[in-house]
């Protein structure tokens, strides 16, 4: 395609200091086993407002796309050739992809070499996950030591209509009148909508606001971040990613969305359901405008059906009243920040939450890990939980990232089986989220990417 575009660029916000060592160790990333993961993700960044979420089609689209790191004496400049041109005003890289491609490079070395080299960091532990997740975010410049508790995390989906995209921009807007900052998954949609309401609310209370996107390499091409991020940070993965929003925020609004949103609601419900975090005040509200009402009326439900009443205990829904959800969020802040104080935590970080290592642990989404999952009810209620998270991604796999559309396309779709008490409910919400194209942009007839036993 002649109107891609090629540019070399030098960092203006991270990395614009480096040592000899860091900038030969950044070079090396162009021959590393690395390379391929920078790529993708810088590719999604450059790609910034794209209409299609499957990571297969935008590879596919830019298969020439190439960026290489060049090492000079004054640091490192990027290379891009047969990029986006959406990412371009008058042959110049906007200014704000600029800086996430300096992230994304930022991380991506840091977790491949600094962090997997760091002795004191054990992968295969618990405690030692936290403190990578701890690193990174910190790497990232991510957390402010005398910070209040003021930060939100808004779940929700990339593929949302314009009235509950308005909905999620005015709750953003309250929130930010109260000075609360915004951290979401970095996408379009629920993921924009209240950083962009909360910009407005902190230009009128002259606040310099957060505005804070935490992705993974196998959902940023689904999920390009969208402009008015100005903290991003790439975490290993998907179990990390998750982990990252819960140890970094004080409260979380969760906006109406499909399978992806139905994962990130199960992972906080699993970690308040583990008996070690029983009584620790972890802010959940379920919000949108009125025409979403029966959206959160099957949310619950199912929920209700195979989690039971404690689970449904553990959040609020408020329907249509944006002021209420901030009001309500704003009160929390207070009860958050005592409880931390109480137990001796920092507010930056959220180190007394109990995170198992069942729900640490990666999760591959392969034919055979998805039949094999427990989806009955001889369990608890929290590892039944953990296993819906891991159903859930394994769909959202197969719906967006590369990995798992090819490996539908070879072998069919996946293949998910339990309990009548348990597949009857499941059956309901995944068809509600079929019937109201919350599965993916609806550019096309969805084709389910699994198929209930």
């Amino acid at each position: 395609m002649t109107d891609r575009k090629s540019a070399r660029i030098v960092p203006e916000q991270a990395l614009e200091v480096l040592s000899q060592l860091e900038v030969e160790r950044l070079a090396e990333a162009n021959d590393s086993e690395v390379y391929d993961t920078f790529r993708r993700c810088s590719l999604a960044v450059l790609n910034t407002g794209s209409d299609t979420d499957s990571t297969k089609e935008v590879l596919e689209l830019f298969h020439d796309f190439d960026i290489r790191v060049i090492a000079q004496e004054r640091g490192i400049k990027l290379e891009i050739e047969n990029a986006p041109p959406t990412a371009f005003v008058d042959e110049e890289v906007i200014v704000g992809i600029k800086e996430h491609l300096f992230s994304v490079l930022r991380d991506i070395v840091y977790i491949n070499n600094e962090l997997q080299e760091n002795r004191d960091i054990d992968f295969s532990s618990s405690r030692g996950i936290t403190n990578a997740v701890f690193h990174v975010m910190r790497n990232a410049g991510l957390l402010q030591r005398n910070a209040v508790a003021n930060l939100i995390v808004c779940w929700g989906g990339h593929s949302i209509n314009e009235v509950e995209y308005d909905y999620s921009k005015e709750v953003g807007y309250q929130l930010g009148l109260r000075s609360m900052d915004i951290c979401t998954g970095c996408g379009p949609g629920a993921m924009k909508g209240p950083m962009k309401g909360a910009t407005i609310a902190h230009a009128k209370q002259r606040t310099e606001g957060r505005y804070i996107g935490i992705t993974e390499p196998g959902i940023i091409a689904a999920e390009s971040p969208n402009p008015i991020v100005n903290k991003l940070v790439i975490m290993p993965d998907i179990e990390k990613r998750l982990e990252a929003f819960v140890r970094l925020s004080h409260g979380i609004v969760v906006f109406p969305g499909g399978v992806g949103t139905a994962e990130e609601i199960l992972y906080m419900l699993s970690i308040c359901l583990h008996p070690k975090n029983r009584g620790m005040p972890f802010p959940l509200i379920f919000t949108g405008p009125k025409s979403s009402a029966a959206y959160f009326e099957q949310i619950d439900a199912f929920i209700g059906a195979t989690l039971g009443k404690e689970a449904q205990h553990l959040y609020e829904i408020i329907i249509d009243d944006p002021v209420a959800v901030a009001r309500r969020m704003k009160a929390h802040m207070a009860e958050v920040q005592t409880y931390r104080r109480s137990v001796q935590d920092a507010y930056y970080f959220n180190w007394v939450l109990d995170t198992p290592l069942d729900i640490q642990t990666p999760f591959r989404p392969t034919h055979e890990n998805m039949a094999a999952l427990n989806l009955s009810k001889n369990q608890s209620a929290y590892d039944l939980a953990v296993n819906l998270r891991k159903a859930f991604s394994g769909i959202v796999d197969g719906n967006v990232k590369e990995h798992g559309i090819r490996a539908i396309e070879e072998k069919g779709p996946y293949e998910l089986s339990g309990e009548d008490a348990i597949m009857s409910p499941l059956s309901r919400l995944l068809e509600s989220f079929v019937e109201q194209k919350r599965m993916k942009i609806p550019t096309s007839e969805y084709v389910p990417c699994y198929k209930l036993v």
